[in-house]
């Protein structure tokens, strides 16, 4: 059985985790396949929505593999570079949570563009309680999604969020029912693929990139976009509607 399962579509594609026998926990079997679904949407840029299988996200990495790893594990970055990949995937990407997404399994849905959860989504980062820290990605990344005060107490104490927390926040987008869940994501992928495809992924990129390389960036970026003929045809077609 094969830990991820990729469901193609034309302007998207899901990935999902399949280990629910052990809550989707991220063992280096499902990283691999993870990095294998990343290389076929950075070559076939694609709106991405992950899901997990049976009633939770992801409950963390495997702790039994953890517990195996060492100092040279840690500095090869199994989960940290993982997770900067899909950060970085061209096109956005949407978490769907249900149940726990913990540890890290709430660090990879940080690195998503948005998060829909349901009633029963909890998110958190126990690490500390297991002798480590959250080091794919929470220990930088959570700050700037919620704000420092709030990640130190996720980080820090412990808190997980229910899921009327992380939407107060914003840390989800949405919440919706669990059998809506699937449907909520492609109803926001559809709003993301009616607008053009090179221009989302060029304001995404922009948006990552460095405060030192604005306005430049975006200069470049809208030099591209000004010669493209889809510039063009959109223009058009709003003057022609005005009209």
């Amino acid at each position: 059985m094969t830990s991820l399962i990729v469901e193609e579509g034309a302007d998207r594609v899901v990935w999902r985790l399949n280990r629910p026998e052990v809550r989707n926990a991220i063992d280096r079997e499902l990283v691999a396949r993870l990095h294998e679904a990343c290389t076929a949407v950075e070559e076939e840029p694609r709106v991405v929505l992950l899901i997990g299988e049976g009633t939770t996200f992801a409950a963390g990495a495997d702790i039994a593999q953890l517990r195996e790893r060492d100092l040279y594990d840690a500095l090869r970055g199994i989960n940290s570079k993982l997770f900067e990949r899909i950060h970085r995937l061209p096109m956005p990407t949407i978490a769907l949570l249900d149940g726990h997404a913990l540890g890290g399994g709430a660090e990879l849905a940080y690195a998503c563009d948005f998060r829909i959860g349901t009633p029963d989504t909890r998110i958190g980062n126990p690490e500390t309680g297991l002798g480590i820290l959250a080091a794919a990605g929470a220990a930088w990344r959570l700050a700037e999604l919620v704000g420092e005060p709030l990640a130190k107490e996720i980080l820090l104490a412990g808190r997980v969020l229910t899921a009327e927390e992380a939407h107060a926040v914003r840390l989800l987008n949405e919440v919706v029912q669990p059998q809506e869940l699937l449907a909520a994501g492609h109803r926001l992928a559809d709003r993301i693929s009616k607008r053009a495809p090179l221009a989302t992924r060029l304001t995404k990129a922009v948006f990552h990139a460095p405060r030192g390389a604005h306005p430049f960036v975006d200069d470049v970026a809208q030099a591209v976009l000004f010669e493209t003929e889809e510039k063009h045809m959109r223009m058009t077609a709003f003057l022609d509607k005005r009209s």
